[in-house]
């Protein structure tokens, strides 16, 4: 990739002349340069008045002072930007007085690091963390607000792809209830994943420009940038003492720009903090250029380094795709550790305590680039030997692994690093060299195990394997799930199990209740508040107090009436955003989540349109279909045809259906756009099934499956991920499997799947696909579904065809379930009563004891 001159730094490192450096300041000794003399300086912060007129006082202030607007001439965007700087405001006090704290009173601490932090909207949260929900609705209503429309107002932060930030955000928002310290790490994307929209059916991406209207939760930190290097060389040095030492010497610079957020812990008075990254470039803008009229040549430089933190993933099917997204990865890391190093930890702190203070928890292979980082910090910036800093860096690391496929375990070309980050690859070829020494000892002539184990492959080409690295480097590796942690120690990192055994445990994931329960479904927090007290919010498992009012008529009619309530006003929204008119009374049901084939949307259409078939053809009685509404919601990557194809299917299935009459009353099918928390938080309450349909030994845990379950729907599904839990715990009848195990599976991939025999034999398959394949959707256009259908036929990787006639029996069982409304509502209110284990205060607390060793502190 082609560098500005302006980008890059002089063969001796040192800036540009005229180039801002990063600041010089000693952030671990600032304050006043002499004592405050005032007694309200000497004060702590001071929140402001906890009443309606304290807080109206406080937002008519935001919104004159901070806004410039007075409440009759204030638009919509300036009211909720005040609203939301007001509630900042109490936050602020207690965010203040835990940093205190923790600087007082230094405790170990986590630094969850993550490419990926799915927020959600802050302002509902933040209003339910403060105990500040009614004073705020209250001053609103003075105003005459309704802070129902300010709620909505606010833009979604579109900083994850799906579970994996969904995924953090649970686990920071946990450690904040529990008083944990932790700092969460991230970047902050300026368009963040994408805006998908709908045209012709067909999924376009666009901009998120989530910032465009202010981002009032957050607080920019310019003086605290960070220097990022890249490129260049390593040279040999001698030091002072004589000693022969490696060098970087980098070609270019960019500086990140820290923005911290605050993350509130539940009604305790615990603030902690959320630290993500800008790229900035380090000489944004050359005027002599600017003057001599090439104005694009003026901001190169700029552009060039914030393409960094612009979106995230960006696609890599180029190799500047490839590059940019290893850039982002280097630099969010690069410059976390250069933060809590020189920034949080006190001056001339011994490194090799270095271990008692911090643990990094690698969320997935996207930061593992931060261990050799870790490494080159301690080697080249703080003079320590090799084996020293090994055995601080191997003692600093956590790895947590997401998935089972191959293609997501990353992989970065040797040339690229030796390109991008040459330092970093001199120190993976080190730590490669000494681990294969100890693999050779351990498997004396086991030459094929070494080239197994190796961090560095050689085949097709030579790559840097980040799984292997971190874990070899990490105290400990995690699989998210029972079923995903024991096929990642026997089938996906077998000779490091092997190796390691003590290194690989389970820590199943958990959600947060406080947003996904408390805060999305209001009606039914209260009608288990109600029954067994308001202690579940941060105790889950007292949620098995409801199994003693399951079959109770009087208690199933209130959870009848909550999610009748929440089906009300998912109604409300389609028909408010799609203007689409929903039928009541009909079953819910709701596949949402990352489209990606392992996840076989494409078994839900077939099922459709396998009941759409049906009736047209008269095979199945129209009097013998329990209705439904069939809601799907899924993004599919940029680079990822396939998916793309199954979303423009979706969209075609569902205008057929919609459209022919006899479908009147009994089936209705929608897609969804741009599915995110805020979306979720309305679908999933109002949902009465829950598909989780994987092929087994496919998905590593899931949490969709779990706030379905705490939100009362049933799950339908396959024995993958975390849906094993599930299942144990609700019990075989209020749980619809259907499917090969993971050992079916692989018997069968094993013997030869041939798709093509199932569709051959199976007559209500073969008319489904028949269907699609005639062009029935798509206007007769037999080429427009011509690849989903190829492939199902002759390739179906992910074993549609076998599962299909399990799904529909087990489907069948779901029609005759839902027609026992008592029943049904008894099984419902089961998933509700034992799933408190999947709540990621559990989780934590697994993590805590086992692998980061941390204590959690009072709270308030």
């Amino acid at each position: 990739m082609s560098v500005p001159a302006d980008q890059q730094v002089p063969p001796s490192g040192a800036a540009v002349a005229g180039e801002p450096t990063a600041p010089s300041v000693d952030y671990r000794d600032i304050g006043p340069s002499f004592t405050p003399t005032h007694p309200r300086a000497l004060e702590p912060a001071i929140a402001p008045d906890r009443t309606v007129d304290g807080f109206l006082t406080e937002f008519l202030h935001e919104l004159n002072f901070g806004g410039g607007a007075s409440l009759g001439r204030s638009t919509t965007n300036h009211q909720y930007l005040a609203l939301a700087r007001t509630v900042r405001n109490y936050l602020m006090s207690d965010w203040l007085k835990t940093a205190a704290r923790k600087r007082s009173q230094p405790s170990k601490m986590v630094g969850y690091l993550s490419a990926e932090f799915l927020l959600g909207r802050q302002l509902g949260n933040a209003l339910q963390a403060t105990g500040l929900t009614e004073i705020a609705e209250e001053a609103m209503l003075a105003c005459g607000l309704d802070i129902v429309k300010l709620r909505a107002q606010e833009v979604e932060p579109g900083l994850g792809n799906g579970g994996l930030g969904r995924l953090a955000a649970c686990f920071i928002d946990s450690l904040a209830t529990m008083d944990v310290s932790c700092i969460g790490y991230g970047i902050r994307y300026e368009y963040g994943i994408f805006r998908q929209v709908i045209v012709e059916d067909r999924q376009v991406e666009q901009p998120d420009t989530w910032l465009s209207l202010g981002a009032p939760w957050e607080f920019p930190n310019p003086e605290r940038a960070v220097r990022v290097n890249f490129g260049g060389h390593v040279i040999e040095v001698v030091d002072e003492s004589g000693r022969s030492r490696r060098r970087w010497v980098p070609s270019w610079n960019v500086l990140g720009v820290p923005y911290n957020y605050m993350v509130p812990g539940y009604a305790n008075g615990v603030v902690n903090t959320l630290r993500l990254w800008s790229a900035q470039a380090s000489h944004a803008f050359d005027l002599g250029i600017f003057n001599s009229g090439n104005y694009v040549d003026a901001v190169r430089a700029q552009t060039f380094a914030e393409n960094i933190s612009k979106v995230l993933y960006p696609e890599d099917r180029t190799p500047q795709g490839r590059e940019l997204r290893l850039q982002q990865q280097y630099f969010f890391v690069a410059c976390s550790l250069r933060d809590y190093l020189e920034r949080t930890l006190p001056v001339e702190f011994d490194l090799s305590k270095l271990p008692d203070q911090i643990i990094f928890q690698l969320n997935d292979t996207h930061p593992v680039i931060a261990i050799p980082e870790l490494m080159r910090l301690l080697l080249d910036e703080h003079d320590l030997e090799w084996d020293a800093a090994w055995d601080i860096t191997r003692k600093c690391f956590a790895y947590t692994c997401h998935t089972l496929l191959p293609e997501a375990l990353e992989e970065w070309p040797v040339d690229l690093l030796n390109s991008l980050l040459p330092r970093h690859m001199e120190i993976i070829q080190q730590i490669n060299a000494e681990f294969l020494a100890t693999v050779r000892a351990t498997y004396p002539g086991d030459e094929l195990r070494a080239r197994r184990m190796s961090i560095i492959s050689d085949y097709p080409f030579p790559a840097v394997r980040m799984a292997h690295l971190a874990t070899v480097a990490a105290t400990t590796v995690n699989g998210v799930a029972e079923l995903h942690s024991q096929l990642l120690r026997d089938k996906v990192l077998p000779d490091f199990s092997a190796l390691w055994p003590e290194k690989f445990i389970n820590v199943t994931n958990g959600i947060t209740p406080r947003r996904f329960i408390k805060l999305a479904n209001a009606e039914l927090s209260q009608v288990i508040t109600e029954a067994i007290g308001d202690g579940w919010v941060t105790d889950l498992e007292r949620l098995r107090g409801l199994e003693a009012y399951a079959a109770d008529p009087a208690f199933q009619e209130s959870f009848r009436r909550a999610k009748q309530h929440n089906k009300e006003r998912f109604y409300t929204l389609a028909l408010a955003v799609a203007g689409v008119s929903l039928p009541d009374g009909h079953l819910i049901d709701v596949m949402v989540k990352r489209l990606h084939e392992y996840k076989r949307q494409l078994l839900k259409v077939l099922h459709v349109v396998t009941t759409y078939e049906g009736i047209m053809s008269g095979r199945i009685a129209p009097e013998s279909v329990t209705p439904r509404i069939v809601a799907f919601g899924a993004k599919a990557a940029p680079g990822y045809h396939m998916a793309k194809e199954i979303i423009f299917l979706i969209n075609r299935v569902s205008k057929v259906i919609n459209a022919e009459p006899r479908m009147k009353g009994l089936l209705y099918m929608g897609f969804a756009p741009n599915y995110n928390v805020t979306l979720a938080e309305k679908l999933i309450p109002a949902a009465d099934l829950s598909e989780q349909i994987s092929l087994a030994g496919m998905e590593a845990s899931g949490t969709g499956n779990m706030k379905f379950a705490l939100n009362g729907a049933l799950t339908i599904g396959t024995d993958d991920g975390a849906n094993v839990e599930i299942r144990r715990l609700v019990g075989d009848d209020n749980f619809f499997l259907f499917g090969m195990s993971e050992p079916e599976v692989a018997e069968l991939q094993q013997r030869g799947y041939v798709p093509s025999d199932y569709y051959q034999s199976n007559p209500t398959l073969r008319s489904a696909i028949d269907l699609i394949a005639s062009g029935h959707f798509t206007g007769g256009n037999r080429e427009a579904v011509g690849p989903i259908v190829g492939d199902l036929l002759h390739n179906d990787r992910f074993l549609v065809l076998a599962d299909y006639q399990s799904y529909l029996d087990a489907q069948a069982r779901v029609d005759a379930a839902y027609l026992d409304e008592a029943a049904w509502t008894q099984s419902a209110i089961l998933n509700v009563a034992r799933c408190g284990y999947f709540s990621s205060d559990r989780s934590m607390r697994d993590y805590i004891d086992r692998v980061w060793g941390v204590a959690p502190g009072p709270g308030r």
